[in-house]
């Protein structure tokens, strides 16, 4: 009676039938982030596009100036239109984003009320070829609604950013990528979806730029710096006030 031979293993990499994570990134077309840590994470090495990207915070507003602005820079650049910004949460400073690459000029703000009013006017920007990109705030969206902005984003390829908040972590999504914005000193970046392998420990990134980061360790410095001698004057250094409001809103 012959003994039963041990099947030989056979390399994943070699079977032709098997997909690969390289093969999801390799059919992606991508907008570099502009941080090069998180580029590394990202299958094709930056921001998809024509593809719903969620972004979830707690408290809107922080650090997405931070995050995003490199990406919509090199997306002005490559698009004559403009950068629509629809229910964005503050009012966006006009200089200091102009000193980082985004003329004024360049976005259009879009404000409405109630949310159905919100997605016709994200539906209707990302249908539009001049629009070079769209950043979103919609708290309320559905799955299926969502999906209809990423349809909408397929037919331009285009930049789409969604925040929403942390309630809708455990909710479906077709989004392509989804992120966990927190921290405060810091940005802390969860991957809570993308093509590929999930990641396990959060992503460090600054939460200022290198500028306002600057001016903030000056400040510290001056608030900690030890008093002068008795009659000696100090001259005041010369507020920026661009720098000053860049601090407030970025």
């Amino acid at each position: 009676m012959s003994q039963l031979t041990r099947p030989r293993s056979v390399a994943p990499a070699s079977l032709p039938h098997v997909w690969r994570v390289e093969d999801f990134a390799s059919h992606e077309t991508v907008l570099p982030t502009g941080h090069a840590a998180l580029d590394a994470q990202l299958p094709g090495a930056g921001w998809p596009l024509g593809s719903l990207v969620e972004l979830l915070q707690q408290c809107a507003g922080p650090h997405v100036w931070q995050l995003l602005l490199p990406g919509l820079v090199q997306a002005i650049r490559q698009h004559a239109g403009p950068v629509v910004l629809v229910n964005a949460p503050f009012e966006p400073f006009g200089p200091s984003l102009k000193a980082q690459g985004l003329p004024a000029e360049r976005l259009l703000c879009i404000n409405a009320d109630k949310p159905a009013a919100r997605l016709w006017a994200a539906e209707q920007a990302l249908r539009c070829a001049d629009v070079a990109a769209l950043v979103a705030w919609l708290p309320q969206a559905r799955s299926a609604q969502l999906r209809r902005l990423h349809l909408a984003a397929q037919q331009h390829q285009r930049l789409l950013f969604v925040f929403r908040g942390l309630h809708a972590r455990h909710d479906a999504s077709p989004a392509r990528l989804r992120l966990l914005l927190q921290g405060v000193d810091r940005l802390e970046l969860h991957i809570l979806k993308r093509r590929g392998p999930p990641l396990e420990t959060p992503l460090a990134l600054p939460a200022h730029s290198a500028r306002v980061a600057a001016l903030l360790d000056a400040r510290k410095a001056r608030a900690f710096a030890p008093s002068s001698a008795p009659g000696v004057v100090v001259p005041l250094p010369r507020r920026s006030h661009g720098l000053d409001r860049t601090v407030a809103v970025t």
